[in-house]
């Protein structure tokens, strides 16, 4: 039996009571498998890693030890926003490593978009061996592997850092909860587990972080270019009351530069792509329609607050064509 293949026969999550009923299923499944060892678990504070930490925490409590890496490319606020959740409002065993400029040296100059997924998973496994060694017991990786990363890996369409087990050399074995659920049902989960709706209803976020916006070669400017446009563009969705009713909204900046005029002075700078769509389960997405005057004040913050910017494009592709990331 292909235990990444989901069952024909099961029912799609979307009642409470199914989403309970699948809570007491892992629950079991996660203390037979887990016994008395200990799990690491890769929190990022996306929907996948808190649902999957929270249903393992629900079934071993401290034996689930969880590490938030900031490979520096975290959206503006994330790892203080995690710490603030995890570590003081849910009271968890949490361990944060600042891993910055390690991810960042080995992925510069890099520009194959899957030898950077490839570089960032490889840290991401080598970040939890050291982690690992500094605690006693730990025998399990807990993963928040969802279905269409199964399905997208399988195709040859990307490459997935949490897809694929582990190196042999490594005695983990992997605890993967939500991994036959779609988007949709892991939210359904999470909120039937009390998770705070901010968490639950939190945009998708891809594993490598804004290294797949930063399209190309990753350079520290351009990542920062990045961060700060993509926290204007959630401030005033936010703002715009449109916050939860558009699935997923982010900025993306090529490494395409084009003629502009500042100051009366012709200036070389870079372009941010504002990304807006509408899915279920990220098999498929369409475009909303974004009122202009909104767009207009996105792009006059962005002129105005982010260095090096000369133009604010607005991406109207749908999946398919498209995929959802640019990388």
């Amino acid at each position: 039996m292909d235990t990444n293949k989901r069952p024909d026969d099961m029912k799609r999550i979307n009642t409470p009571e199914l989403a309970e009923a699948f809570i007491d299923e892992q629950v079991k499944a996660i203390q037979a498998q887990v016994g008395d060892g200990k799990v690491l678990l890769a929190l990022s504070g996306g929907v996948d890693s808190s649902v999957c930490a929270a249903l393992i925490m629900k079934a071993i409590g401290q034996q689930l030890v969880c590490v938030h890496v900031n490979h520096g490319l975290l959206r503006k606020g994330e790892p203080e926003q995690v710490i603030e959740v995890f570590r003081n409002q849910l009271q968890g065993n949490l361990v944060y490593v600042d891993a910055t400029d390690r991810f960042l040296d080995k992925l510069a100059g890099v520009k194959d978009p899957e030898t950077k997924r490839k570089i960032i998973g490889k840290e991401f496994i080598d970040v939890f061996v050291e982690e690992a060694k500094k605690l006693n017991g730990i025998k399990f990786l807990g993963q928040g592997t969802i279905y269409p990363d199964i399905l997208e890996s399988a195709d040859g369409i990307k490459a997935h850092h949490n897809v694929g087990g582990l190196p042999e050399e490594l005695n983990f074995e992997l605890v993967e909860p939500v991994k036959l659920l779609y988007k949709d049902e892991v939210r359904m989960v999470g909120r039937a587990l009390g998770l705070p709706e901010g968490m639950v209803d939190r945009q998708p976020f891809p594993g490598p972080g804004l290294g797949v916006r930063c399209v190309g070669a990753i350079t520290r400017d351009r990542l920062e270019a990045v961060r700060e446009s993509d926290a204007i563009l959630r401030e005033e969705f936010a703002n715009a009351g449109l916050q939860g009713k558009v699935w997923q909204y982010f900025t993306v900046v090529p490494p395409i530069t084009s003629t502009g005029i500042k100051d009366g002075k012709r200036t070389d700078d870079w372009m941010v792509i504002i990304r807006a769509v509408n899915s279920v389960d990220a098999t498929a997405a369409t475009v909303p329609e974004i009122p202009y005057e909104l767009l207009f004040k996105i792009r006059d913050r962005i002129f105005k607050e982010v260095n090096g910017v000369n133009r604010v494009l607005f991406d109207l592709s749908t999946k398919p064509l498209a995929t959802i990331e640019y990388e």
